[in-house]
């Protein structure tokens, strides 16, 4: 059985999908570190954009801090836009990316947009789901009974639907935000192509965390499979 934490196969599955999310996530750093040191044209900080686009959207929504770097998010939970320090207290395109993005959960949140509302719904089976997930999967392999190990598989398929649920959602907010941007007096020349790349970066990491969830899941099967025919 301890062969099983060692196995090869385990980074034959898991090696693409490692180095697409160290890709991916080179991209949002390179991309954030560019950008969030050019000044928007109208020398708007994080805060003052996330104001204008909320009015402009009808939405009264409170705006907060969050510690930490690329760390913003819409929480629908308490109607509270957060920021972190590097977007909210710059006046960066940038800053001008990030924010529109995250109001666009607003807008999505505020219209009933469904998929939000799935992955919404998604979160506690997906939090839970894996670790119930492994530890059938883990028993199964101890007592030798495939049935309990592909019982084991369908929790952990949890995190992968969670993530495959994700990507419709981050991609429309992105839509938003542009959309949004070039709708506005926000932005001027270049801009929203800069505010692209910025988005562009940031949604490979979300199409990087499927393909993990996709990956290791692959393995599972690959190692139920084998279970299967080492009992024929």
């Amino acid at each position: 059985m301890f062969g099983f934490y060692f196995d090869p196969m385990y980074f034959v599955f898991a090696m693409p999908a490692l180095l697409l999310a160290m890709w991916a996530q080179w991209k949002v750093s390179s991309a954030y570190d560019k950008y969030t040191k050019i000044r928007n044209t109208r020398n708007l900080t994080g805060v003052q954009v996330a104001q204008y686009l909320l009015r402009a959207n009808g939405l009264g929504l409170n705006i907060s801090g969050t510690p930490g770097n690329l760390t913003d998010h819409y929480d629908p939970r308490d109607k509270t836009l957060y920021l972190s320090p590097g977007v909210a207290q710059t006046p960066s395109v940038a800053a001008l990316a990030i924010v529109a993005h995250e109001v666009g959960h607003a807008v999505q949140d505020a219209q009933g947009y469904a998929p939000l509302r799935l992955r919404a719904w998604l979160v506690a089976p997906a939090s839970i789901g894996p670790w119930i997930g492994y530890i059938l999967f883990i028993i199964g392999i101890f007592i030798n009974l495939s049935g309990l190990v592909w019982l084991g598989i369908a929790f952990f398929s949890l995190s992968l639907v969670f993530a495959l649920a994700t990507l419709p959602v981050e991609f429309n907010a992105s839509q938003r935000a542009l959309e949004m941007l070039r709708s506005s007096a926000l932005v001027g020349q270049g801009e929203v192509e800069a505010a692209q790349s910025v988005l562009t970066a940031a949604a490979l990491t979300y199409v990087a965390a499927a393909a993990q969830a996709l990956s290791t899941l692959l393995y599972y099967v690959f190692i139920a499979m084998n279970l299967g025919r080492r009992r024929d």
